[in-house]
């Protein structure tokens, strides 16, 4: 068994399909299909049962899939060793990151990076926070820059970087956008586009409504807060968005008695050791915070 050929199974048993392993892989569908064959071939036993379209685990391949996914993790943890030992900071660095952050955090930070270790192949994948997670329990990105979740279950360790202040948002048109001040109760009696269930903001969103025994009357709900923005910012309902995405198309009368604070930050494995790039780049996140806490300081003196 080769490390190849082990992803190979990897990406088959995780999408359940050839061809979308075979996009994943940045290989042909028959490359990948040879990969498969070699494994099941060396293991003596089939790993997939191809009943027409749908793809799904033998026996043989359930068995394999916990500890091919472990073999893989050992693999990079030692390659990452050995790298380290050299004090090159060179090579991939795979890093996952949401949307909202990709967008309203990382590109200053991904700049000066880029700048200062421009030998790095930056490998980085969009994806929502509840599946960052994911992949780094998977060994699939070393870092991953996200929302971070209520608890973070070990073996992920969690590091705040940056507070994201949730404010209410409305149309210029709806009720609540003459008000000054608003209340929750007021807020509940108006339909709401939130999060979808499931994610770490709605998740924090119902929490925070839950001591006061009221809940949002969710009409609407997505993954991205930008067409939540644009959703509120046509009337459909309000919403609660952070204060880097508030601009004149909406208006946020000040929420009374209930204070609503994401983290964002990031996610990473507390048994595997990580690259030198990966180091940097936890440098340079660092260094973010600091300089998006001062400037904080800045604005309210």
């Amino acid at each position: 068994m080769d490390a190849a050929a082990l992803a190979a199974f990897l990406a088959v048993a995780e999408h359940g399909s050839f061809s979308r392993a075979a996009e994943q892989l940045h290989l042909t569908q028959s490359a990948t299909s040879k990969r498969i064959s070699t494994l099941e071939s060396q293991l003596g036993a089939p790993l997939f049962d191809r009943l027409g379209r749908t793809i799904v685990l033998t026996e043989a391949g359930r068995l394999l899939l916990p500890r091919a996914q472990q073999l893989l993790r050992d693999i990079g943890d030692t390659r990452r060793a050995l790298a380290n030992l050299s004090g090159q900071v060179s090579g991939t660095l795979s890093v996952a990151t949401s949307h909202h952050v990709g967008l309203h955090r990382l590109p200053p930070v991904l700049r000066a990076f880029a700048e200062a270790w421009p030998q790095v192949k930056l490998d980085l994948r969009f994806m929502a926070s509840e599946a960052a997670g994911d992949a780094i329990l998977r060994g699939e990105v070393e870092l991953a820059i996200v929302t971070l979740p209520l608890k973070c279950p070990p073996p992920l360790l969690a590091e705040p970087l940056w507070p994201d202040v949730l404010r209410v948002a409305v149309a210029p048109w709806h009720p609540l956008a003459t008000r000054k001040k608003i209340t929750p109760f007021m807020l509940v009696e108006h339909p709401a586009i939130l999060p979808d269930a499931g994610t770490f903001t709605r998740a924090l969103i119902e929490d925070a409504f839950e001591p006061l025994e009221i809940k949002p009357q969710v009409v609407l709900s997505t993954n991205f807060l930008e067409t939540i923005k644009m959703m509120v910012s046509v009337g459909l309902g309000w919403s609660l968005l952070p204060t880097s995405m508030l601009d004149r198309s909406l208006v946020s009368p000040v929420l009374t008695g209930l204070h609503i604070e994401r983290r964002l930050g990031v996610l990473r494995h507390s048994k595997h050791t990580l690259s030198n790039a990966a180091q940097r780049m936890l440098t340079q996140l660092r260094g973010a915070e600091v300089r998006s806490q001062k400037s904080e300081i800045r604005n309210k003196t």
